[in-house]
């Protein structure tokens, strides 16, 4: 039993730690996972490209989480690479966590629908939501989530790789936001206290990243200063429910560049050129998100930095199968 998959990684809108409420969008930079799954073995081993000595708790225990629920007792192999850096705030964890869970479902046969969070976001809104056309491979559309009896949406594959990174203490809020729009692609606003989606967009940006050479672990975060940062959390919040996404990136870079203790200038640097910049979840990366032609200016002092620049766009589309 085989199964592939890839999904990308993310940058930060609202990051959660402040209110449990956050906000990220994909970005076109991805992870791939394979997965063999065999009667015949009695447990899971993990291996990540190019990090021999890597830790492969989580993705092991998105492979275990999958067989509990959808297998019998299956044990395997499971191999990542990745093109997301890791420990640089652009949700690498969260995009080996869905590749691996859905290359898991690959390997069960088991279906996965809903691939916008189309019914989610509908349940949360009370109204119609975005149901964009879908770009991945094989995925089913037609299928109303309600009625599934041997498949699984989107989100809740999702939410798999979100237990499993609580069970293996990679991340302090359950980072759905992140997760969900590594999953489901698009811009997310989600609550992390009960892994809801509460809004999902598109834009279409440019991105331009900046990685310092220092990496940030999530799990070392200050998480009781980020707590007095609750006031400006809420505003971002506000502002990314209404979809001002851009000025809600920038108050958030700001505010949690002085709670975490990274200097804000890289963000000043953007400001007046990008539609919004911030500090990449518990950074060090910063991300700017705009046009072409802005994030031109950008690049160019941002280069003048230590550390190392990714060019990209937006993603619509999330996890896929290959």
């Amino acid at each position: 039993m085989k199964g592939a998959a890839a999904a990308p990684g993310a940058g930060t809108v609202l990051n959660a730690l402040a209110t449990g409420r956050g906000a990220a969008f994909a970005i076109d930079i991805e992870t791939r996972a394979t997965v063999s799954l065999s009667n015949d073995e009695p447990r899971v081993s993990g291996e990540i490209a190019g990090e021999p000595d890597g830790d492969t708790r989580l993705i092991e225990r998105c492979v275990e989480r999958v067989v509990e629920r959808f297998g019998d007792d299956q044990g395997g192999v499971v191999r990542t690479e990745s093109d997301v850096p890791m420990a640089a705030g652009l949700k690498s964890s969260s995009a080996a966590a869905n590749a691996t869970v859905v290359a898991t479902l690959d390997a069960l046969g088991v279906d996965v629908v809903d691939p916008r969070g189309a019914t989610e976001v509908a349940d949360a809104d009370g109204g119609e939501s975005d149901t964009s056309e879908n770009g991945n491979n094989a995925v089913d559309t037609d299928v109303d989530p309600a009625d599934l009896t041997d498949g699984i949406t989107f989100l809740d594959a999702c939410r798999i790789g979100v237990a499993a990174a609580r069970d293996v203490g990679v991340t302090i809020t359950g980072a759905f936001d992140d997760a969900s729009a590594s999953m489901v692609g698009g811009v997310v606003v989600t609550d992390n206290t009960e892994d809801a989606l509460l809004a999902r967009e598109e834009r279409e940006w440019d991105v331009l990243v900046w990685t310092p050479p220092e990496r940030a672990y999530s799990a070392d975060a200050d998480v009781g200063r980020c707590h007095e940062i609750a006031p400006m959390a809420d505003l971002v919040c506000e502002l990314a429910l209404e979809g001002r996404f851009g000025e809600a990136m920038t108050v958030n870079g700001l505010a949690y560049a002085a709670a975490l203790g990274f200097s804000a200038d890289p963000a000043v640097e953007a400001m007046d050129h990008a539609t919004g910049v911030s500090l990449s979840g518990t950074g060090p990366s910063v991300v700017a998100v705009g046009d072409t032609e802005s994030l031109a200016a950008v690049r160019d002092r941002w280069s003048e930095r230590d550390g190392t620049l990714i060019e990209t766009t937006t993603r619509h589309t999330g996890a896929r199968l290959l």
